[in-house]
């Protein structure tokens, strides 16, 4: 199970990798899917928190998540850079994820994907503080798990695309709530009160940016297989497989 992290996998031509983001595009859009996948969404939105919190020197103390979508990440000091920071990463965590998840897919490494989702929701697990949301996390945690233990490659590989084009939509959809209900968004009050611009103004700029990260991973997910080489190189030898550059990175609540 564990060998096939290392593992180089072949991405999906174009049409299958667009067919599962339309997958994807119906569970975020559709009403009665997406109310029980925000709280996936959720979850690598407070993660962005944490881990935003941690890098810049703050205690994180609480995660909450509760049963209507929403979330709370609590961590001291509440000053500073390093705090706004931690709000703002929040409504671009999920699209970033999606970015990285997309430029793993793009040079071979789709199983590790969801390894680097497990490894998330661990981290989750022990700073989330209600019966709910470790409801949500070990839930997720352990439909993950039974995909890389039980599963072949192949579904693998396809669970791989529907993750990561799930992040990529999920995380435009809610900062277009946000910049519709600017108001109501407490990481922007929390970054307008640091700053001189206005909540509306961080919204905006949260959703510029989720939909650069749709276009760029789309275009990662969808112009993968032609990047790697698996045949024998020139002058004979073992077969090869060279990697791509890395691509440009774009950067929710």
């Amino acid at each position: 199970m564990l060998s096939r992290i290392g593992e180089i996998q072949t991405p999906l031509p174009a049409p299958e990798a667009v067919l599962i983001g339309l997958l994807a595009a119906i569970v975020v859009l559709g009403p009665a899917l997406w109310r029980i996948a925000t709280h996936a969404e959720t979850v690598v939105h407070e993660s962005a928190h944490v881990l935003a919190g941690i890098v810049t020197g703050r205690s994180v103390l609480s995660v909450n998540i509760n049963t209507a979508g929403g979330g709370a990440t609590d961590m001291v000091p509440k000053s500073g850079a390093g705090y706004g920071v931690a709000a703002f990463v929040g409504y671009i965590g999920s699209s970033a994820a999606g970015l990285i998840a997309a430029e793993l897919i793009s040079i071979g490494r789709i199983v590790a994907v969801l390894w680097l989702g497990l490894l998330l929701l661990a981290v989750m697990l022990l700073v989330v503080r209600n019966f709910f949301g470790g409801i949500v996390i070990l839930t997720c945690g352990a439909l993950l798990y039974l995909v890389v233990r039980y599963t072949t490659a192949g579904v693998q590989i396809a669970v791989g695309y529907g993750v990561t084009w799930f992040l990529l939509l999920s995380g435009t959809k809610v900062a277009l709530a946000a910049a519709s209900r600017p108001n109501d968004v407490a990481d922007a009050g929390v970054l307008a009160g640091m700053t001189f611009l206005w909540r509306s103004a961080w919204c905006l700029l949260w959703l510029a940016g989720t939909i650069a990260a749709v276009v760029a991973g789309g275009a990662l997910l969808t112009h993968s297989p032609g990047r790697l080489r698996t045949g024998p190189p020139r002058g004979g030898g073992p077969p090869s497989r060279s990697p791509p550059t890395a691509a440009a990175w774009c950067a929710r609540r």
